[in-house]
């Protein structure tokens, strides 16, 4: 009979999970065309992964049940403001479940500022930014992208002349999700001004580059100091979590316009999740303690020479390949599908891409070209 004070798995069960285990093994092993990193550690993790962590409401307020990590989370945000530049003791944020909700959260705090602005993104924005505006009952307008999927500044001046409102809302896309182009947070406000718009809130989407765009040379304007309102980073991305997360900065001035609630846990809440993971702050801060800010810009600076390395070897067989300045990401006309499906390379309209992310090692990318030499027509 089953003890169920100290029930354990059958055999089956067993035999499923270690089959789980063993095909994950294989696909990590071609995992090229999305953006995470592999080389996750949880080296002194382990026995806190078996502890439920709820960081419900604000990361910043005590609540009355202990079993949480905020103040590992309050570092994590520290970092990461810093690291944005944000106003020294004049910022706010939270780690979230991921980088869409993140940008659910900057469009919520802009619409409370201006809430009739209309929310101006580029074409080649993530997929999360219309479908946020289409759930806060947002207005918005699609900036044509440039071929290299950057605004196209000159069209945002035009539709924000043509839109004859005083304010206006911008997603800037920090990495773009299939070709890792930048937009000049910079170079909005210009366009902005340019069209009489006198007030704004830029939100920069750094998902995918916002870890590192500011680490390179020449540095990219995309931080508060460039004219940003709020910033985000994904962490599953650059950083490493075997879990989808995100953290999101905005300026504390503008959540004193969000709705707060306070409830029977002791804390406010102005995050969008309420109950929140508490294991993902403490992922995120172990990763920044083992790495720190010079780790991170050693880590992009490989994966570059990475990228660099692989666009050399697409061209030196012949395939059609292109790369944006300090991307880690591969543009490459779409091999046939089974090689898509074997490599899980995302691909749209007649384009698939590598990305470089720390943990993709120099044998992965020349497999991949192998394969790609045995399709190519000679």
């Amino acid at each position: 009979m089953k003890n169920l004070d100290t029930p354990t798995l059958n055999g089956l069960t067993e035999m499923r999970l270690r089959a789980l285990s063993a095909r994950l093994s294989d696909e990590r092993s071609r995992f090229i065309g999305f953006p995470a990193a592999l080389d996750f550690d949880a080296v002194g993790l382990e026995p806190i992964m078996r502890t439920l962590l709820n960081n419900v409401g604000d990361p910043f307020v005590r609540t009355w049940h202990g079993m949480n990590t905020k103040d590992f989370e309050q570092e994590v945000i520290a970092f990461f403001a810093k690291l944005f530049r944000a106003p020294e003791d004049g910022y706010w944020g939270y780690v979230t479940n991921g980088s869409t909700e993140c940008n659910l959260y900057a469009l919520y705090v802009a619409r409370e500022k201006y809430p009739a602005a209309p929310v101006y993104y580029s074409s080649a924005a993530h997929y999360s930014v219309p479908k946020n505006v289409h759930l806060l009952g947002m207005r918005g307008v699609v900036v044509p992208a440039q071929p290299s999927g950057e605004m196209d500044y000159a069209a945002l001046q035009q539709l924000a002349g043509a839109q004859m409102s005083s304010a206006a809302i911008v997603v800037a896309t920090i990495g773009t999700t299939m070709t890792e182009a930048r937009d000049s947070v910079t170079s909005i406000q210009r366009a902005l001004q340019a069209a009489g718009v006198r007030e704004s809130h830029v939100h920069a989407d750094g998902a995918l580059a916002g870890a590192y765009a500011g680490l390179l040379t020449p540095r990219w304007p995309f931080d508060f100091q460039d004219g940003a309102s709020s910033v985000n980073v994904s962490g599953h991305k650059f950083l490493g979590s075997p879990m989808p997360s995100g953290v999101v900065i905005v300026k504390r001035a503008d959540i004193e316009r969000v709705r707060r609630s306070a409830n029977y846990t002791g804390s406010i809440d102005r995050t969008i999740s309420g109950s929140r993971n508490g294991h993902l702050p403490l992922i995120l801060w172990h990763a920044i303690q083992r790495w720190g800010v010079m780790g991170f810009k050693h880590r992009a600076e490989q994966g570059l020479a990475l990228a660099a390395y692989a666009h050399a070897e697409l061209q030196r067989i012949g395939w059609d390949s292109w790369r944006n300045p300090q991307a880690l990401t591969v543009m490459l006309a779409a091999p046939p599908e089974q090689l898509i499906f074997k490599w899980q390379l995302a691909t749209a309209d007649g384009w698939s891409h590598v990305i470089c992310m720390p943990g993709v090692r120099k044998a992965m990318i020349d497999a991949f070209v192998a394969d790609l030499g045995e399709v190519r027509p000679h």
